[in-house]
């Protein structure tokens, strides 16, 4: 069960808000706090443990909020410095922890420290908290913006900066002891106001190489690859370390937890030294086909290199970034990949529909924390046809439409209603729904006893009553080929049939939840359940 003391994130379910998306208070289509606010009631009766928040700070909205220009205040569109205060109150009235996103690898170009940069001109102090390089007729080296291009941009004296994302979000130098500071006060500045945690956009890849060496056409994606010059270097290390000791100095501690892409599993670990963060998302498990043998690997070798550090392991299905996994589960490649999103692949959403209930209780019953990417409760689809013109990602920009970005996933929440908007909010939401969300809204499925956010409620309640579920150990009990059977104490057993065919259920004294109908004592295929030993 989860711990509500100081080590409450050990076994947090934590639930994913995306604000632009979530719900819209003051009828401009756009997701705000004070439709947030208004909607506490259904994150808390969810039963989770914890809320985190996508960015919520002033922004261009390049890239939809992860282009910062002022750290210590509320972007306009979702409210005011104020109304984020009462929302951490009411937060913490129904006893939900907040978590905040934090963006220490790059900023905005509207953002003050880069006007400034521009204004001062080169070899400014200023240009020192950024990397500026001296005008000349190529890019200083071969580096690739991940959204497409190249990571490189002129300013108008013609000297060049790095983004590893878009031209508007260029990279802050963290060799400077000014971002250093900045960073610290900014820390504290949302600690002061009852923040709870971060979670640390690009967690691996704050320090780069001094020296810009070209990476000849290697990538992040290049798993097992040489180390890049721009992610995981050891010297980003020192930052959480000094992060961590602002975090620990409150009479509460606040927690950090990382976002990083990395292959190496023990590499992924030093970040979750007892001194650095508490936790990082596993993106691995996330990427992974819907197959046992696969899952069991990669729950095998997230415990064991968690283990080395004396971390809690994290769950993760989807998230604002990647492909809804009701979508992914229906296809014949259930995995995921930013190389290849396989857009418009044949679905079978009633296929994985099924497939996403079992995973849900798989991943609500593995050892450590959860998270739930909004609208993962209600089982919705990707969007996968939006019209070219509503996009907004700079994925697809700069790809030239090769790569459909990131939208698809961050369709703005149904809430009730039989037409779009859907009880959102105001007349057009800023992407649009897809007809046929009704059977989708919060309302509907609240009056269905086989809805998806049925099946959520009664998971994550168990999951906080049950004394096995949370931190803890795991053990693996024969099954066969397709299956994975585990038990988290003498007292819980889940099983997750992947095969193709019924299995016999293992000795039990109850069913606590199933993830579809059983079969006179056997469990179906695509199917999970949660037995009392």
């Amino acid at each position: 069960m989860t711990d509500r003391g100081s080590a409450w994130w050990r076994g947090a379910a934590i639930y994913q808000v995306y604000v632009r998306s979530f719900a819209d208070g003051n009828g401009d289509g756009t997701g705000d706090l004070t439709g947030l606010r208004q909607h506490l009631p259904h994150i808390a009766g969810l039963g989770v443990d914890a809320i985190w928040l996508c960015p919520w700070y002033p922004s261009p909205m390049a890239d939809s909020g992860y282009d910062v220009s002022d750290y210590r205040d509320i972007e306009p569109a979702f409210g005011t410095l104020a109304e984020a205060e009462k929302f951490i109150e009411e937060a913490h009235s129904l006893g939900l922890k907040v978590i905040i996103d934090i963006v220490p690898n790059h900023c905005s170009d509207r953002h003050r420290w880069f006007l400034d940069a521009v204004a001062a001109g080169p070899g400014s102090p200023q240009r020192e908290m950024f990397w500026f390089r001296p005008a000349s007729p190529e890019p200083p080296n071969d580096w690739q913006s991940r959204f497409g291009g190249s990571a490189w941009s002129r300013v108008p004296d013609g000297e060049w900066y790095l983004h590893l994302y878009a031209p508007e979000q260029p990279d802050l130098n963290w060799e400077n002891p000014v971002v250093h500071q900045e960073f610290r006060e900014v820390l504290r500045f949302w600690f002061d106001r009852g923040v709870d945690g971060f979670r640390i956009d690009v967690a691996d890849g704050l320090v780069k190489d001094p020296a810009l060496p070209d990476v000849n056409g290697r990538s992040p994606e290049d798993n097992g690859s040489a180390q890049l010059p721009f992610s995981d270097l050891d010297g980003v290390h020192e930052i959480y370390r000094e992060w961590r000791q602002i975090a620990d100095s409150y009479p509460e501690p606040r927690v950090f937890v990382g976002e990083m892409w990395l292959p190496d599993q023990e590499r992924f670990a030093r970040y979750l030294r007892p001194d650095e963060l508490h936790s990082a998302f596993n993106f691995d498990f996330l990427s992974c086909p819907l197959e046992a043998d696969k899952l069991r690997a990669v729950i095998d070798s997230t415990l064991a290199a968690h283990a080395l550090v004396g971390a809690p392991a994290t769950w993760v299905l989807s998230n604002h970034d990647t492909t809804r996994h009701v979508t992914r589960y229906g296809r014949a490649d259930t995995s995921f990949s930013f190389a290849d999103r396989q857009q418009g692949a044949p679905t079978d959403l009633e296929l994985g529909t099924r497939r996403a209930r079992a995973a849900a209780l798989l991943s609500m019953s593995l050892p450590g924390g959860v998270y739930i990417y909004q609208g993962e409760e209600l089982g919705l689809p990707e969007v996968e046809d939006l019209p070219d013109e509503v996009r907004q990602d700079p994925v697809f920009s700069r790809t030239n439409g090769a790569d459909p970005g990131r939208d698809g996933c961050r369709v703005p929440l149904p809430w009730g209603g039989s037409a779009a908007p859907y009880d959102f909010g105001g007349d057009e939401t800023w992407l649009p729904q897809p007809a046929g969300w009704e059977r989708y809204t919060v309302a509907a499925e609240a009056a269905d006893e086989g809805s998806m956010l049925r099946l959520y409620q009664q998971a994550l309640r168990l999951r906080r009553a049950l004394p096995s579920l949370g931190d803890g150990p795991l053990t693996w009990l024969p099954s066969a080929e397709g299956v994975l059977a585990f038990a988290r104490d003498d007292h819980f057993t889940c099983v997750v049939n992947l095969s193709g065919a019924a299995v016999a259920l293992p000795e039990h004294t109850e069913i606590l939840l199933a993830s579809g109908p059983l079969d006179e004592g056997s469990l179906p295929s695509d199917t999970a359940v949660w037995l009392a030993r």
